[in-house]
């Protein structure tokens, strides 16, 4: 197949992550953004001997399997993937996809590994706690717009206030505030001449308080900006239930409050943050943070415990999601074996929960173990941890903030089980050997993305580890991404395990 060549083909399925295999005339082409059953118009644009990869161009025929109901916005944004599909359709490409990848990782394993399915999202949709939102225009020189990268694009940001994976109040607050600086006229933050003041829009909400946390994040380039962010402020709080709004400067806004009676927040604002950001790199970083009003967190609770959840600390995305992986979890480690060693406390193990975050598994793995160690690289993650703990009356419980790679040369405890929940990249390769060194009988990791669990994989399995289940946990409804949960145990003690 040459370069630039177009091809019309059908799709026959598509691979981790989101690669359709399009089937042509003259063979195979990895094609994103499609669905199985579809026929498609692509134009190659790679070519080698035994693979092709093109990009598509046109949909000519929808599948069959496109009964589900989609958003205007749908093949526009770069959010869900499956959005068309039926649900049960979009479960069963996951499952193939992840079931598939480790089939094939695993395929010289001595004992084979009890396959667990894919679990689903208790909320199909509405589900997301946490969205980070982009200041910018639908196309050049367009009308200042907040919300998605437009799928493909470097620069364009498409508006999505009927957005189907957040709830109502995510929609309101993202239609209000762009409304407010575009009556102000202010302009977004160009990537390519680096001026601007807008950049993000950080909204997380908690399901446990019903309370709203938004950081709006600019640059530097307005001095003067102190009436601005006022204004900022008073609109939001105006969406408020009139009971709960307080004064603002002495005035309640009442006329713009009647005008908007039916369009009023579930939740309240625990607070509205000023993140300051004078980077070049499009990325979601403070320089300085104000709060602006309330504070700079707020409280969520996951099977019985409380958890503080700030700006940028690691939380789950989906908490009723989050709390099928957990017990997932907590029902592979109890299937170790690593529980029953006794109930003293000088029986019960030591367990590391590496790349931490605020703290979850370390603290739902406290109550069954003589101590967790939680390593987590985000300082302000490991300080909301460890007031999460002190309010579960947690003692057992260390965070620790510091790189993994350099975090274990300084550890004195020697861990009896190793949790491992790492970043999309997965484990540094230099870590993963320090690891495998505390030789511990068994492991579960926690995998946000396939192909990094499946590299990982080759490492321990060298080192005489076996997967011994494995499941899946459907954490993100209608996109791409799947969860991957799977309990590892040393070659000699695998077979003890089913």
């Amino acid at each position: 197949m040459k370069k630039g060549t177009i091809f019309e083909g059908i799709v026959e399925k598509v691979n981790y992550p989101n690669k359709g295999i399009v089937r042509t005339e003259d063979g195979e082409i990895t094609v994103k953004n499609v669905l199985p059953g579809q026929r498609v118009r692509c134009s190659v644009t790679k070519s080698r001997k035994d693979h092709a990869e093109g990009r598509l161009l046109e949909v000519l025929e929808k599948s069959p399997k496109e009964t589900g109901k989609v958003c205007k916005n749908f093949g526009i944004c770069g959010g869900c993937t499956y959005l068309s599909l039926d649900y049960e359709t979009q479960k069963a490409i996951k499952e193939g996809q992840v079931k598939g990848a480790l089939d094939r990782a695993l395929s010289e394993q001595a004992t084979p590994y009890v396959w667990e399915g894919v679990q689903e999202s208790p909320n199909k949709y509405e589900y997301r706690n946490k969205m980070e939102f982009t200041f910018g225009n639908e196309y050049k020189d367009g009308p200042l717009t907040l919300g998605m990268h437009k799928r493909g694009s470097f620069f364009d940001v498409v508006p999505v206030e009927d957005c189907m994976i957040v709830d109502g109040d995510y929609r309101l607050i993202l239609k209000t505030v762009r409304e407010y600086f575009s009556e102000k006229g202010i302009s977004f933050f160009h990537r390519m001449t680096h001026e601007g003041y807008l950049r993000h829009l950080l909204v997380r909400k908690s399901k446990a308080e019903n309370t709203i946390l938004v950081a709006l994040v600019t640059t530097t380039q307005i001095s003067d900006d102190a009436e601005l962010l006022d204004g900022f402020v008073k609109e939001l709080l105006l969406l408020e239930t009139e009971n709960n709004r307080p004064a603002i400067n002495g005035t309640e806004g009442s006329a713009f409050v009647n005008e908007l009676d039916t369009e009023k927040l579930s939740g309240k604002f625990a607070g509205i943050l000023h993140i300051l950001n004078d980077s070049p790199a499009d990325v979601v970083k403070s320089d300085r943070t104000d709060i602006l009003y309330g504070k700079d967190g707020f409280g969520e609770k996951l099977l019985g415990l409380d958890f503080q959840v700030s700006t940028f600390s690691f939380f789950q995305t989906n908490s009723a999601g989050a709390e099928v992986i957990y017990k997932t979890v907590q029902r592979y480690v109890e299937s170790a074996g690593i529980l029953r060693q006794g109930s003293g406390d000088e029986k019960k193990p030591v367990v590391f929960d590496l790349y931490s975050g605020t703290g979850t598994i370390t603290q739902l793995m406290a109550p069954v173990a003589k101590k967790v160690i939680g390593v987590e690289i985000v300082e302000e993650a490991v300080e909301a941890a460890k007031r999460s703990a002190k309010a579960n009356h947690l003692e057992n419980c260390e965070f620790i903030a510091g790189d993994v790679l350099k975090v274990l040369d300084e550890v004195e405890e020697h861990p009896d089980f190793i949790i491992l929940d790492p970043p999309r990249e997965g484990i540094h390769p230099k870590a993963l050997p320090k690891i495998l060194d505390y030789g511990v009988q068994n492991l579960v990791y926690v995998s946000c993305k396939l192909s990094s669990l499946v590299n990982d994989l080759k490492v321990f399995r060298e080192r005489g580890y076996e997967v011994v289940r494995a499941t899946a946990v459907d954490q993100f409804p209608w996109t791409a991404n799947v969860e991957t949960v799977a309990l590892l145990s040393k070659l000699s003690e695998a077979k003890h395990h089913y």
